[in-house]
């Protein structure tokens, strides 16, 4: 059995994940021209967008990772966000561009704002992969984005259910008996 068996249907295909990253990439470097941005990649699902992204900058930059908790095994975020691993270097005076896979309800990623402004960086922005505005509780501005997309849960490209699907090379849609 493959893993695309449980795909009920395709969002947003291989080609266009990839041509948008390299808009995105594009757009980072043009706006951090002459300075060298730190990209924090938060973990686990921004690993495959950031490693993308991280090859379509063509200034220099420097990478740092954080991993976050709220989902567990479902498919609903608890609210509560859980710092799992921290940065590994100083954040202050620098210029911090964080990657996520997606923003969802928008806690995770305004507790992660919170956090780093604590920090005293230069200059704070947000890039996500995927928009899901339909389930958004807390206003997260997001500076670089490559898709929004509805109300549905969504894996592959990183982006997992239970663990699985990360490999998946598109952002899909899982058939419903696979996660209800």
């Amino acid at each position: 059995m493959s893993l695309l068996d449980d795909v009920d249907e395709i969002l947003i295909p291989t080609e266009a994940l990839q041509q948008r990253i390299q808009e995105l990439g594009r757009a980072i470097s043009r706006d951090y021209e002459g300075r060298e941005p730190l990209l924090v990649g938060i973990l686990t699902g921004s690993f495959v967008f950031l490693a993308d992204l991280l090859r379509a900058i063509t200034i220099p930059c420097a990478v740092d990772f954080m991993a976050t908790a709220s989902y567990g095994q479902g498919t609903e975020s608890s609210g509560i966000v859980r710092i799992l691993k921290d940065l590994d270097q100083s954040i202050e005076g620098r210029h911090v561009v964080v990657v996520d896979d997606i923003i969802d309800t928008g806690y995770t990623m305004d507790y992660l704002l919170e956090l780093l402004r604590a920090r005293y960086p230069a200059s704070l922005a947000v890039c996500a992969l995927l928009d899901k505005v339909p389930r958004r509780r807390r206003e997260v501005r997001i500076d670089y984005r490559g898709f929004e997309i509805p109300d549905r849960f969504v894996v592959g490209y990183g982006l997992d259910y239970a663990g699985r699907y990360r490999n998946v090379p598109f952002i899909c849609v899982l058939k419903p008996e696979i996660y209800r």
